[in-house]
Formats: C-alpha cells, structure tokens, sequence
C-alpha cells in the first residue's frame, strides 16, 4: 500500500479492490499523510453503517443512488452530488441504487492503511 503513497499519477486499473462484505467494496486511490481518495463500490442494498471518525470527510455520488445520513439529517443523493461531513458526526449510507461513492479525508485514514 506505501507504494501509492504520494504517487502523482494514478492508474486505476492497477489498484485492486478490497471487498468489505455486505455488498461493498474500496480501492484507496491516493493518500499522503494529510490527504486521502477513496473509492467505494455498493451493491444495491449495501450499507455503509453509522459510524464517526475524527477526520473531515467530503463525498461525491459518482454514480447510483443513496440515502445519507449526517448527524440528524437524511437525504436522499444521485450521481453529481456530494456532501460534507465534520469531524466526529455520525454518518452513514444505504445504497438504494447500486453505485460508487468517492471520499476523501483529511488526514488520510492510517487505519486503512495494511502494513
């Protein structure tokens, strides 16, 4: 995994893919100690459970459909649209539509990172 690790260009034919059970999927993209791109693919049904982390978050709906919950709020979010999540808030996704999500966090996830 170091070996994208600040890597300038990325192929992504060459990343491989992390199943995580439950109809989901990631592939870490880039990161460096500050920065991080992650891609997760969803199974119609899938769910990213409710959880929260210290790190800023930013998502973007590359594509499929999605109900999002950020702290009391849910919304129901398609390709093209994103959205934002603060330190330490509790959020989620129910995949409604299969597709693929793209986070980013600052700082990168270390506990993404396999060693």
């Amino acid at each position: 995994m170091n070996d994208i690790k600040g890597r300038e260009f990325i192929d992504d034919s060459d990343i491989p893919w992390e199943e995580l059970g439950g109809g989901l999927k990631r592939k870490i993209m880039a990161y460096d100690d500050n920065l991080m791109m992650v891609k997760v693919a969803f199974e119609k049904g899938g769910v990213g459970a409710l959880h929260s982390h210290f790190h800023t978050q930013m998502s973007y709906v590359e594509s499929g459909k999605f109900e999002i919950t950020i702290g009391p709020k849910t919304d129901i979010l398609s390709g093209g649209d994103a959205y934002y999540i603060p330190p330490d808030v509790v959020h989620g996704a129910i995949c409604l539509e299969a597709g693929m999500l793209v986070d980013i966090f600052n700082p990168m996830r270390a506990d993404f990172i396999k060693t």
